[in-house]
């Protein structure tokens, strides 16, 4: 076969539409498709069971699209640099096509030893954009959001046809996905999953943009109306099931069907604008991957000691004695998923609250969430907990969270059954009970961890007194230059509809106004991508 043979190592990209890596293999000679599971990377502390079931449904639909197109996708598990070393023995030769992947410490350093691997044996490996997100001297942040722009504005690559698939070499494949359990995953309690796959992701666009996301501005803060409101797409962008291009010339396009003065022209504008803010926060990690361990601003590096495991268990588990909270906690346990503002709240609620170190509890949200996108996360659990230098830190008030977002308590009282008998609004505030209505009501939910005033009056002392310092000045200045925002003003407002204080850094994701339901050091707004259309409930 020869040197002519081109290996397509799908990584969190598992499509045929819109796939650079295939679409110029493709071209460049006859193509092997091949996924590595790699067990190193699943006996990771921030993977999951859930994780990997999404990751093998998609594998499966990956391998049924190749196979419908005339060719067999090549499952291989163990060490990436083993089974690409096993692969040239057998071809001969060959070159190898991906896209880049920005990914946790791990997978950075897989990439490195597959390169070094890649030289050694002369094996070309091409690696093309896949996000807009821009790697090595190339990027300038000045010019960032115009070429992220013209990249999502590019033409979609349709699904190559014609392709000269390679068989094969005997021996090398696996029987399959490996199952979970083989890799040392157990289920981990998840109830209510989404289903994976290209069908049901591209089912999700389609649903949110035709109906379910009118009221997406409005609903997304709630976890209850959010469930059915938000895009629900971050899975499958995680994966790669469809492509953040495919997702945001959808939404260009319904645009032009809605008045833009419409809850639908809103609701777009929204969304689209958390588009381009998944691939802003990647782009961070993808600069600075020692953001996955250490702040953006070095002078909070041990601000917070090593987690008590006592609190740490609690939160994790929901059983901090906050209604709401606990709540938010198991839904997100049940469903791998849950919307932004409960994933802010959580985590101000770990860091401020608790005060525990942001890459230990954000190692739990990373279990939990089927979504994990590394470059998102990351700089997320820091800009929440307020260690980024540059944002606004902001305290969410957890009994003005339930009022606002769940003002009947049926959300509380659906996942925290031990307050199912507690009437109106003593649901949000079951401390408020005296001790004998409390044995009666709710005897087995425990009581508070922590005073949420007092915590979070400590929380603050601790970091303006490093906040206050000119060494925090110099660094919040240095981090603004290597990751901050250089949107124009007239787009943030456009966009996000958002205001800042001058030199502030705005990330108004949410799509709402600023209302009093956090506390806040300064007023400016923070967010994340979304994550339902398709679920499949599990026993």
């Amino acid at each position: 076969m020869g040197n002519c043979v081109s290996v397509v190592w799908f990584k969190r990209d598992l499509r045929l539409v819109d796939h650079a890596a295939l679409t110029a293999a493709s071209a460049a000679g006859a193509v092997l498709p091949l996924v590595i599971v790699e067990p190193e990377y699943w006996r990771l502390p921030d993977v999951s069971h859930r994780q990997y079931a999404f990751l093998a449904g998609c594998i499966e639909d990956l391998a049924a699209a190749i196979a419908a197109a005339g060719g067999r996708l090549v499952v291989c598990v163990g060490p990436a640099v083993e089974v690409l070393e096993a692969l040239r023995r057998r071809l001969g030769g060959f070159a190898l096509w991906s896209h880049e992947e920005t990914g946790n410490r791990w997978t950075h350093a897989r990439d490195r030893a597959v390169r070094r691997w890649a030289r050694a044996q002369g094996v070309a490996w091409t690696e093309l954009r896949q996000f807009g997100v821009i790697r090595g001297p190339a990027l300038d942040r000045d010019r960032w959001a115009a070429q992220w722009d013209r990249m999502m504005a590019a033409p979609s690559l349709p699904q190559p046809r014609g392709i000269a698939w390679v068989r094969p070499p005997e021996g090398l494949a696996a029987a399959g996905v490996p199952a979970a359990a083989s890799l040392g995953l157990a289920p981990d309690g998840l109830r209510c999953g989404q289903v994976p796959g290209r069908a049901a992701a591209l089912a999700t666009l389609g649903s949110f943009l035709a109906t379910r996301g009118e009221d997406y501005t409005r609903a997304m803060s709630s976890p209850v109306s959010g469930e059915a409101s938000c895009s629900r797409l971050s899975p499958y962008l995680a994966h790669g099931c469809v492509s953040i291009r495919e997702a945001a010339q959808a939404a260009w396009r319904r645009q032009r069907e809605v008045p833009a003065s419409s809850r639908w022209g809103a609701a777009l504008r929204s969304f689209i604008a958390r588009l381009h803010w998944h691939c802003h926060f990647i782009q961070k990690l993808e600069a600075e991957p020692e953001a996955e361990w250490r702040p953006f601003a070095r002078i909070y590096e041990g601000m917070r000691p090593p987690a008590d495991p006592a609190r740490l268990a609690a939160w994790a588990e929901g059983r901090t004695g906050y209604p709401f909270i606990d709540a938010a906690m198991r839904y997100l346990a049940a469903h791998g998923w849950i919307n932004f503002r409960m994933r802010a709240m959580l985590m101000s609620f770990a860091s401020h609250d608790l005060f525990l170190p942001w890459q230990e509890s954000g190692l739990v949200l990373a279990r939990l969430f089927t979504d994990y996108e590394p470059g998102i996360h990351w700089p997320q659990c820091q800009m929440q907990s307020g260690e980024t230098g540059i944002n606004t830190v902001r305290v969410y008030s957890p009994v003005k969270q339930g009022f606002d977002q769940d003002p009947a308590g049926r959300f509380i009282r659906l996942h925290v059954p031990e307050l199912a008998a507690v009437a109106g609004a003593l649901v949000h505030e079951p401390w408020r009970l005296d001790a004998a209505e409390r044995a009666r009501l709710c005897p087995e939910y425990p009581a508070r961890i922590v005073i949420h005033e007092e915590a979070a009056r400590a929380a603050k002392a601790a970091l303006f007194a490093r906040r206050q310092l000119a060494e925090a000045q110099r660094e919040a200045d240095a981090v603004q230059r290597r990751h901050g925002s250089r949107r124009g003003r007239a787009r943030q407002q456009r966009d996000t509809r958002s205001r800042a204080a001058p030199g502030q850094l705005v990330l108004d994701l949410d799509g709402v106004a600023v209302a009093p339901d956090v506390e806040t050091m300064k007023v400016t707004r923070t967010g994340l991508g979304d994550g339902v259309g398709v679920t499949k409930r599990r026993p």
